[in-house]
């Protein structure tokens, strides 16, 4: 039996409401709000990056499943904003976590499915025998231009799994990708913030390819919608999520408990991880939860996780819902200099 051990999540304390951000822009909110499905959504620190989310994360994990650091022989973080265009993330994480010198690491990249990414390699690794933990991180402070439709939504956090056979809280019974080139959304080297194909980000790259991972992985299982009690989507905005549910055969009840992004934004590869963690805080034994992440470029990959008896023993407080629902609103002043997004010079 191959997964998850234990989890952890990071939440900065910022929040910034649509009103606020309409309000500089001229914009309608209640428009904004209701075309999105978000009211708000979380802001770094001026001290916070991708780096720090991954190391807050990464220690609630280890100190949950109670386990020595030096035991973990992995440690992957997948963003699309690390600190350092060269410079790994995953040592930053390995240092001040005290992993010590002998482990794998890397950092990884596919837009907002990167962290599960790393999942499936550290399941690869555990599997084989060459590691006995695996640190899987999806963390980002995302970008936005001023003004763009991506200034409502993308946001920042992280989520981070323990990857192991021993002390097992959910099973992965299967996992399955789908991958295409299609290019939905991108920013080049030295660009500070991304582009994107508009409407082409839609039915051609997230619907298409989370419809496709779902369904491939429940073929391939001999599952359907009705065997799972939860089921989480990647979440760009409040919208696509319950539409992509709803075109799968799957209910609002299914995914409420997941579905954070109204209240914290668009966290890219914190987004389907936090949301799975938020449905682990109250999952009980036997229950079935279906994870698909979604990464521009474009790929998705589906999980199928059993809930087992080790939960009951398992500490899972703080909540992810407590601290997504925690928080301090700022104005938009505050926002852009925390964001550097004012330039001098």
């Amino acid at each position: 039996m191959v997964g998850i051990v234990s989890y952890g999540t990071y939440i900065p304390k910022y929040r910034i409401r649509v009103e606020e951000i309409a309000r500089i822009w001229g914009e309608n909110a209640e428009t904004i709000k209701n075309g999105l499905g978000i009211l708000q959504k979380s802001v770094p620190d001026f001290d916070e990056d991708t780096a720090t989310i991954a190391v807050e994360a990464g220690r609630e994990a280890v100190k949950r499943a109670g386990i020595d650091p030096k035991e973990i022989g992995a440690v992957y973080v997948g963003s699309e904003s690390h600190p350092y265009a060269v410079k790994p993330t995953a040592t930053i994480v390995g240092e001040a976590l005290g992993i010590g010198n002998e482990y794998f690491a890397a950092d990884l990249e596919f837009a907002c499915k990167a962290g599960t990414a790393g999942i499936q390699i550290c399941m690869g690794l555990v599997k084989a025998g060459m590691i006995k933990y695996g640190l899987a991180i999806g963390a980002d402070t995302s970008q936005s231009r001023p003004g763009d439709a991506l200034e409502y939504s993308a946001a920042a956090g992280g989520a981070a799994v323990v990857i192991g056979k021993d002390g097992v809280i959910a099973e992965i019974e299967g996992t399955y990708s789908f991958t295409s080139d299609t290019p939905d959304f991108w920013r080049r080297e030295g660009q500070p913030y991304p582009s994107h194909g508009g409407r082409f980000t839609g039915i051609p790259a997230y619907f298409r390819h989370i419809t496709s991972a779902a369904k491939g992985l429940m073929e391939e299982l001999g599952l359907k919608p009705s065997d799972f009690s939860y089921a989480v989507f990647h979440q760009p905005n409040g919208k696509f999520p319950v539409r992509v549910a709803k075109m799968l055969g799957f209910s609002t009840e299914q995914i409420k408990q997941g579905l954070l992004v109204s209240h914290i934004g668009n966290t890219y590869s914190g987004s389907s991880m936090l949301g799975l963690c938020a449905v682990l805080d109250e999952a009980k034994p036997g229950e079935r939860i279906l994870l698909i992440s979604f990464g521009s470029g474009a790929g998705s990959d589906a999980f199928s996780l059993i809930v087992t008896d080790e939960i009951e023993d398992f500490e899972r407080t703080p909540k992810v819902w407590d601290k997504v629902m925690s928080g301090e609103f700022i104005d938009y002043g505050l926002y852009v200099k925390l964001r550097r997004k004012i330039k001098f010079g």
